[in-house]
């Protein structure tokens, strides 16, 4: 399973949503995410590939990790995999 499958499988599993109705372009807004979802979210993803993302639960849109779409997700967390391994 790709990196991409696993974190829309979170996202999902968080919106309450089949992974089929998840796509790159969708927000987590438009998947009704709220702000707790998206860090019980970002915990999970943290879990899963044993990364630590840069991520301040008090200032979303602040930092260097960019959660504007599942795409921007799944690209930071290429990125964070990626200099781990």
């Amino acid at each position: 399973m790709s990196i991409q499958d696993r974190v829309i499988a979170i996202i999902a599993e968080q919106a309450v949503l089949d992974p089929a109705d998840v796509t790159p372009d969708s927000t987590l807004e438009e998947l009704g995410i709220s702000s707790l979802g998206l860090v019980e979210s970002i915990f999970a993803i943290e879990e899963e590939f044993d990364i630590s993302i840069p991520f301040n639960a008090n200032e979303p849109g602040s930092g260097d990790f960019d959660i504007s779409s599942v795409a921007a997700i799944v690209s930071g967390i290429e990125s964070l995999v990626a200099r781990k391994g």
